[in-house]
């Protein structure tokens, strides 16, 4: 498309007030900065992080400030419309161009001990995030809007044929954080637990590589029981309700009792509840790890540090991920389709108007991955 045929503005659904309905305006499309794009959104998903910041608490967390108004929204597959000066590469290589349909990193300084140096620019401290304010240059960096602004320092990574873009929006950013974490804790052994603790999208998506990575034995820990059946028919040999075993002692026990008690050799936090993260140390067994990803509220939580000592545990952080999971969770997808039914874990569809009812069924657990279709009348 060429620039003279660019819309000139964009429907998005705009945060106005933390914890309030959404409200649909018409923002300008920007001007293209050499290096970046404008995408046509095909597809959006509501991830948990998305109610943090539409609920305020990132913002009164001090977790990430958040300048309203702002389009919400940071998880998206689109199609390339518009393209800044310059030659534009994809992530593991081709050249980018009019037509094709990709999903994108956020931006980053590319200079920085993080970004240069460790490689690990999810670490970036100058990272311009997708949710920026609204109502100052470039306008439309959310995924709940027609049109998308890609950052000229974003890596920008081609959805491959045949992977439908609800899944490559939705693994844009639980899958690549997940296949990141992978990473993190190492090699997993034929003979060694996995414990993944939460059943949503992430908590799914690390029972899914537990089991491609050979783990003996996966056990979910989660709710509600339809996400159970879910775990078990992507790879986890055993399952533990929170419904069922409503108080941490009563899950520590549940998984002592499936390892002998000994606990599990890797035990992966991907709920982001409040109690996760004491009761998981008691889960891993004596020199095990215990890797913490879904931990993005501002609670806090009472610990005994002597519990890491004494077990000798390796406690792995991760966050996000860097350009190389996005390419391989768009290759996880590609290649795993017809042993992982990922249609599952995506729930309803709605338009821009109704994108506040989305982030309430997220909070109520109604919904597990709803799409934000914005072209839906």
């Amino acid at each position: 498309m060429s620039p003279s045929a660019l819309p000139t503005t964009s429907r998005a659904a705009v945060i106005t007030e933390f914890g309030a309905d959404l409200e649909v305006r018409d923002l300008p499309v920007p001007e293209l900065e050499p290096g970046a794009l404008l995408v046509r959104v095909d597809a959006a998903t509501v991830c948990g992080s998305d109610v943090h910041v539409w609920d305020g608490s990132l913002h009164a967390g001090g977790i990430r400030p958040i300048n309203l108004p702002v389009v919400a929204g940071h998880e998206m597959a689109g199609t390339v419309v518009g393209i800044g000066a310059g030659d534009l590469s994809y992530t593991g290589g081709g050249a980018v161009r009019s037509g094709d349909r990709i999903t994108f990193t956020q931006g980053r300084c590319g200079t920085c001990h993080h970004c240069a140096v460790t490689l690990q620019p999810n670490l970036c401290t100058s990272r311009r995030s997708y949710g920026e304010n609204c109502e100052a240059f470039p306008y439309l960096v959310g995924g709940f809007s027609e049109y998308c602004y890609v950052y000229p320092s974003a890596r920008k990574i081609k959805i491959p044929d045949g992977v439908r873009s609800e899944w490559a929006s939705a693994a844009s950013c639980a899958l690549r954080t997940v296949i990141a974490a992978y990473e993190r804790v190492g090699r997993i052994e034929p003979w060694q637990t996995v414990v993944v603790q939460g059943t949503g999208p992430l908590g799914l998506f690390a029972t899914a590589l537990a089991k491609k990575s050979g783990a003996g034995r996966v056990i979910a820990v989660g709710a509600p029981d339809d996400r159970l059946e879910l775990a078990r028919a992507w790879g986890a040999t055993d399952t533990l309700s929170v419904a069922d075993l409503p108080t941490p002692d009563a899950r520590i026990g549940a998984v002592a009792d499936l390892t002998g008690g000994v606990g599990a050799e890797v035990v992966m936090e991907w709920s982001g509840a409040r109690t996760a993260f004491a009761e998981g140390l008691e889960m891993v067994r004596r020199g095990g790890r215990y890797l913490v990803g879904g931990q993005v509220g501002p609670h806090t939580v009472e610990i005994q540090p002597s519990t890491i000592m004494k077990k000798g545990i390796d406690v792995i952080g991760s966050m996000s991920g860097a350009d190389a999971h996005y390419f391989k969770a768009m290759d996880f997808l590609q290649r795993n389709q017809d042993e992982f039914d990922f249609d599952a874990i995506l729930t309803n569809r709605y338009g821009l108007h109704e994108v506040g009812a989305a982030l309430r069924g997220m909070q109520n657990l109604s919904e597990m991955k709803p799409i934000v279709d914005p072209w839906l009348a």
